[in-house]
């Protein structure tokens, strides 16, 4: 486990199986920064379904249309966050509120994967250290195929169960227990 002093940025926090908060049960969030002011994320596994060429503007007919678009958590539902990630040797890069400019320039990159966020998620000065220490959350590290994987509710899952056999167990069990 991660020391709550140390930065979580660029780490993934997967809701524990217990966590009922319907903004962030069975989530992978992908922190962005972390410090004493606070943190953010953006919900990597809750797809809209939707592309940015559906969103009125100038995405329509743009480079930049078939980016996907996912819910990025509950703050500021209604701001757009370009987040691009581009694959590195053993590792990622990630950049996080990137203008569109920028994002086509990056496109170029053929390691470039793109993915646009409706609001984010965010935690006040201390609050993800609580929760932390609640045991809300299990930190861990972003594999290398991450952004190979599909972005879909089933990403938790597959995260949560490369941490280990205990979680294996958990991940499976039934929301309702009566139905066990």
């Amino acid at each position: 486990m991660h020391s709550t002093r140390q930065s979580l940025a660029g780490s993934l926090l997967l809701a524990h199986p217990i966590l009922r908060d319907p903004n962030f049960r069975r989530t992978a969030v992908l922190m962005s920064s972390h410090g004493p002011e606070g943190a953010m994320g953006v919900v990597l596994n809750r797809p809209l379904g939707k592309r940015l060429g559906e969103l009125k503007g100038d995405f329509a007919l743009g480079p930049l249309s078939d980016t996907p678009i996912y819910t990025g958590g509950p703050v500021q539902t209604e701001q757009l966050i370009l987040a691009a990630w581009q694959a590195r040797e053993d590792a990622f890069q990630l950049h996080f509120g990137i203008d569109p400019d920028k994002a086509v320039q990056m496109l170029s990159d053929e390691s470039t994967r793109l993915r646009a966020y409706l609001g984010y998620s965010g935690w006040s000065a201390g609050q993800l250290e609580n929760e932390l220490e609640s045991g809300t959350w299990i930190v861990a590290s972003p594999p290398p195929d991450l952004f190979e994987r599909p972005m879909k509710e089933a990403l938790w899952r597959s995260l949560l169960t490369d941490e280990g056999d205990e979680w294996r167990l958990i991940v499976d069990e039934p929301e309702d227990p009566g139905k066990n």
